[in-house]
């Protein structure tokens, strides 16, 4: 997640480490949704073409106390992908813009994931190419010394060339387990342009993820109940999300989220004609007076029939 030390201090900060990362990539809440952009082992699972648009505003309303402005995180994010049989497993691509303050980053996914069939259940075995662009409009910050000669004074950006690897291994309408990597490589961009000689680049932010998730049918089969975790890691830092959804009929579904150490976010959803909404609203633990977050995610789902029309497919998403 964001944290205040990386939007008021990024500039600072990065130029003395000699090299300018990202914040911690954004997480969502309803991060079953987000697969498509963390583990291209993920595409083509469902057996049908996924639809995915997510909108996320963090800390509703943050100003920056120096110049008064809006700078809460927003971002926003949208994907999709589908079986491929006759290469033996799915494609997907995904495009996210994710704004923090005088940062702005938009990233574009495209990948390939080959299924095995293990157990019970379906390995995929995924690989994405990833073109990130970067940019941060230094002109807007507001350092402690204008004069400082390391730091620049207008917008800088670059575009970085990396690759995503994950494996997702599903066992329908029970758990499934993902284990995933972003920027692998790691990729440095160009020297930035600063008042002097600096070395300072973009970089990009190599991230680890766990994620884990069970189905739990009740006597009752209306109702059904989908435990859920996430772990991710940049070694520098480690987030935790512990979740759980109760489903009615297929139909509605309301849950609680824990971010560790950071927050305790309420899930609503439902679903209308093979759409499904969810809703999010973290609640801020870190006792520093910010707001909460709101995220909203729209999902459609429909397999695919070379033979007859398109036709609708219903399913849950495991969260």
């Amino acid at each position: 997640m964001y944290r205040i030390k990386h939007i008021l201090l990024l500039v600072v900060v990065v130029m003395t480490m000699g090299a300018a990362h990202a914040q911690q990539v954004p997480i969502f809440t309803n991060y079953s949704d987000s697969y498509a952009v963390i583990n291209p082992g993920f595409y083509g699972m469902s057996e049908g073409v996924n639809a995915m648009g997510i909108y996320r505003n963090q800390w509703s309303g943050f100003k920056d106390d120096v110049t008064g402005t809006v700078v809460s995180p927003v971002t926003f994010l949208a994907s999709a992908d589908m079986p491929f049989k006759v290469l033996g497993g799915g494609l997907g691509l995904s495009l996210m813009r994710d704004q923090i303050g005088i940062e702005s980053n938009i990233a574009l996914n495209l990948g390939y994931s080959y299924h095995l069939d293990l157990g019970a259940g379906t390995m995929g075995i995924g690989l994405a190419f990833s073109l990130n662009n970067r940019s941060v409009d230094f002109s807007k910050a507001k350092p402690l010394n204008d004069n400082d000669p390391v730091i620049p004074t207008k917008e800088q950006n670059d575009m970085l060339v990396d690759v995503n690897l994950g494996f997702y291994y599903l066992v329908p309408e029970t758990f499934y387990v993902s284990l995933s990597t972003t920027s692998l490589l790691q990729s440095k961009g160009k020297a930035l342009e600063g008042k002097s000689s600096t070395s300072a680049s973009f970089v990009g932010d190599r991230t680890f993820y766990l994620a884990a998730g069970y189905e739990y049918q009740f006597p009752d089969p209306k109702f059904k109940l989908n435990p859920s975790m996430m772990l991710l890691s940049d070694i520098a830092s480690t987030q935790i999300n512990v979740s759980a959804r109760l489903w009615y009929n297929n139909q509605f579904s309301f849950g609680v989220n824990y971010r560790y150490q950071e927050s305790v976010d309420l899930l609503v959803g439902f679903m209308i004609k093979g759409v499904q909404i969810n809703y999010a609203y973290d609640i801020n633990t870190m006792g520093l007076g910010i707001a909460g977050s709101h995220e909203v995610s729209v999902s459609y789902c429909f397999k695919v029939d070379l033979e007859k029309s398109p036709r609708i497919y219903r399913s849950i998403r495991y969260l």
